[in-house]
């Protein structure tokens, strides 16, 4: 019965080729459709999942408040001090790491090429709260951190518009009026989730921006990195 049923499939077939050839065509062309839209919606999801985890997991961005006065105005809140920062660090439980950010712009120029770019002042703990590997080059010491030194970390951006063909590690360039040593280019992130580029920075000490750049010590933003046995919520 089967073979019969085989054979008699198999003569309509030869009868109607071109029906039989669009048919399968049709049939090949919906599976390979289906397995593409499938593979693209997995690359995609997992693209948008390593972007969000460059960003680092369970992180809290803390702000100054924001004053109410009449006529829905008020004064701009204070900024955060240093002895803020160490608080947060060493009285709220929870809290893996807490990174101070100063943030300023200027061009940076080296051997005729210039850019402009965002400065990003802030502690080693940065790196601990959003980890971000280094391509090239090494981090700052605790002695260049605590006396303010002018060493920074560039982002690739950076490096490619500044040192477009050569190694930008143990290279000195000028950024706004300071001559800053490269010690080590960070790893490519590329865009951010709002279209800014993430790899256009150069992160420096804190103490050196604040010295050289703000003019002074105020903080207007705290990443605070929440220990995965907390609870975010809670911590917040």
């Amino acid at each position: 019965m089967l073979g019969t049923t085989f054979v008699l499939a198999l003569r309509s077939i030869r009868r109607h080729l071109l029906r039989s050839f669009l048919t399968t065509l049709g049939i090949i062309i919906g599976v390979a459709a289906v397995v593409t839209m499938v593979t693209l919606g997995k690359a995609t999801t997992a693209q948008v999942q390593q972007n969000i985890s460059s960003l680092g997991t369970n992180i809290l961005q803390v702000r100054p408040g924001q004053g109410f006065g009449r006529g829905g105005g008020g004064p701009r809140p204070p900024d955060f001090k240093p002895e803020d920062v160490s608080a947060i660090a060493n009285q709220i439980a929870g809290v893996s790491a807490v990174a101070p950010q100063a943030q300023s712009t200027a061009t940076a120029i080296y051997d005729g090429a210039n850019w402009s770019t965002t400065i990003n002042g802030t502690t080693a703990a940065y790196f601990q709260v959003q980890p971000w590997p280094l391509a090239a080059g090494r981090m700052w010491t605790r002695q260049e951190e605590s006396a303010g030194k002018a060493v920074c970390i560039i982002g690739n951006t950076v490096k490619q518009n500044l040192f477009r063909t050569g190694d930008a590690v143990g290279q000195r360039f000028r950024i706004g009026n300071v001559s800053c040593d490269v010690i080590g280019v960070l790893s490519t992130r590329g865009q951010a989730g709002f279209g800014g580029d993430q790899d256009d920075v150069v992160i420096m000490p804190i103490k050196t921006v604040q010295r050289r750049f703000t003019g002074t010590r105020d903080i207007r933003l705290m990443l605070v990195g929440v220990d995965q046995a907390y609870s975010t919520a809670t911590v917040q």
